[in-house]
């Protein structure tokens, strides 16, 4: 079998390898071979050159009296680009404060994928579905390693295993396996009551700031109806958000919200500035442990009670919470999820539940104040599927509310509240483009920027929930729109959180009519994990009259 050398444009000649090459082999086959050499992630676009010519067939290349040199797709191998930044700081401030600004400067002047350095710590991200898809991806290429690098570092726990884990681990494997039942569609349905009684329950209050005249922050009080849900939901905890107005954050909301900038804080600086034990890494770490203090509390508080075993299915549907599941739930072998990792896995299901539902519900709140037009359709939707204070919001119900749906997605495209997931290269290896990726590094998919990037979609700075009815969307790339990521990572809450919206929305804009409070420009804070308004406020006037329904108006024209 002849051997031919090959070597990667852009790298010296003499970096070349010897590779043999079997002569009844085709193109394609060459490629998948070459490929698989240098870990070039998309064979189909590798090319041939020698003496600045393309070959396009084996026998040309094998001939050939010189190194071939590779190209991927068209393009010689290269790093990503990125801003060449300062001593010591990098980057940092050509990111922050206006980091979602900021990064679509970068793309805008350096391409699909780019490089940056903050205080030491080098970052890769990309605004380009087909890179999200290949890095969101478990391969041999990309996985969830949550190594110094990668944004969720200080908040890593080995036993949290679903989010904060690694996947290549023992406790990650388990995790989920036990994990996903309790938060599949037909487990989440079980739970659309009590969600419908969370947010009833908060009527009081917003009724009580009404007839007071009073506006309110929209994302301090989002905050509160998301986390009494998931407080429900994961811990079986009434919060006692809703007692009052005035009604403070529980302890573990509170610190659980505080964990998350603390993150933040700390993952942006460089891993020097996380091994400080002071300040800001050391508070983190106090809280970390406080936290898990008042979940093993909640978890001996079910146990107590006595419980029954049941299967992973059967324990889904009948458990009273995520707590009671995952203390009842046993696998084929009769085995439970292991308590250090029962503690970790609770913790995270709650803290990332409510920080992210209550953002996009802050954001879809802003949206009836800001878009015109958008909270009257939404109402003439409810009306028009005579849905009305009464009604029992099941999933059978929310699947009839189109616009509604439509509204949802447009809000997680425009506004969506998870910015930066991120996975980490296994290997040296070359992404579409001809962009090299050293091992170990974190890639990742800026969220905001890809459903925010104009090479995707048409006019995207218009919110326009009818695009979802376009052919053109309809026949996007399929990581064009990822809100809650997408691969076997992505976020296994995600039914729960849009079922979650799918009751609240409804049971608020049948009840109430959202009204601005100021004009300012709205900000958010880019020292917090998700992307959330934190100065927006609004009235909610109790309504007193409904449009009639859109048929009853055609048949009077009529």
């Amino acid at each position: 079998m002849p051997a031919t050398q090959f070597y990667l444009l852009g790298e010296d000649v003499s970096s070349a390898r010897n590779i043999d090459i079997d002569p009844k082999s085709d193109l394609e086959d060459l490629k998948h071979l070459i490929a698989a050499h240098f870990a070039i992630v998309e064979p189909n676009g590798i090319g041939f050159h020698a003496q600045d010519n393309e070959l396009q067939d084996v026998s040309g290349i094998t001939s050939a009296d010189t190194p071939i040199a590779i190209t991927v797709d068209g393009h010689a191998v290269r790093e990503p680009p990125g801003p060449k930044g300062l001593p010591f700081v990098g980057n940092f401030f050509e990111i922050y404060p206006d980091h979602l600004g900021n990064h679509q400067r970068l793309f805008e002047q350096y391409g699909p994928i780019i490089k940056t350095t903050n205080l030491g710590r080098t970052i890769y991200s990309t605004n380009d579905p087909t890179l999200a898809a290949i890095v969101f991806s478990e391969s041999d290429f990309f996985t969830k390693e949550i190594n110094e690098s990668h944004p969720l570092y200080p908040l890593k726990q080995k036993e949290a295993g679903v989010f904060l884990g690694d996947t290549d681990t023992p406790e990650w494997k388990v995790a989920h396996k036990f994990l996903p039942p309790a938060l599949g569609p037909k487990a989440v349905r079980h739970y659309a009551p009590m969600m419908q009684k969370t947010v009833e329950d908060s009527f009081k209050v917003f009724d009580a700031l009404d007839e007071q005249g009073e506006a309110w922050n929209v994302y301090q009080y989002m905050l509160k109806l998301g986390s009494q849900a998931v407080g429900k939901l994961t811990l079986g905890l009434d919060f006692q958000h809703f007692t009052s107005p005035d009604s403070k954050l529980h302890e573990m909301v509170h610190l659980i919200a505080e964990l998350l900038s603390l993150n933040k804080k700390v993952s942006s600086k460089g891993d020097w500035y996380g091994r400080l034990p002071f300040g800001d890494p050391q508070r983190l770490r106090t809280i970390k442990a406080r936290i898990e203090e008042l979940v093993t509390v909640s978890i001996k508080e079910a146990e107590s009670g006595g419980v029954e075993d049941l299967p992973l299915q059967d324990a889904a549907l009948k458990a009273a919470n995520m707590v009671d599941y995952a203390i009842r739930a046993t696998d084929n072998k009769g085995e439970k999820l292991p308590k250090e990792s029962l503690i970790w896995a609770l913790l995270v299901a709650t803290g990332a539940g409510f920080t992210t539902t209550s953002s996009l519900l802050s954001w879809l709140i802003y949206g009836f104040v800001t878009y015109p037009g958008m909270q009257d359709r939404i109402l003439q939707e409810l009306i028009d599927n005579d849905i009305d204070e009464n009604t029992e919001i099941t999933a059978d119900v929310t699947e009839k509310l189109s616009f509604l749906d439509k509204y949802i997605k447009e809000m997680q495209r425009r506004h969506n509240p998870s910015f930066q997931p991120a996975r980490t290269a296994r290997v040296d290896l070359v992404l579409p483009g001809g962009y090299r990726i050293p091992k170990d590094s974190v890639v990742l998919p800026a969220l905001h920027h890809i459903h925010n990037n104009p090479d995707l979609w048409d006019n995207p700075h218009k919110f326009n929930p009818d695009r979802w009815d376009t052919d053109e969307v309809k026949n996007r790339h399929k990581a064009a729109y990822i809100p809650f990521a997408t691969g076997p990572r992505m976020c296994i809450g995600f039914n729960f959180a849009l079922q979650e919206i799918k009751v609240f929305i409804p049971k608020l804009v049948y009840r109430y009519k959202f009204i601005r409070d100021g004009d300012g420009t709205i900000e958010y804070d880019p020292m917090f994990q998700l992307i959330r308004p934190n100065n927006l406020y609004v009235r909610a006037e109790k309504r007193v009259k409904w449009p009639p329904r859109t048929d009853a108006l055609k048949g009077e024209n009529f």
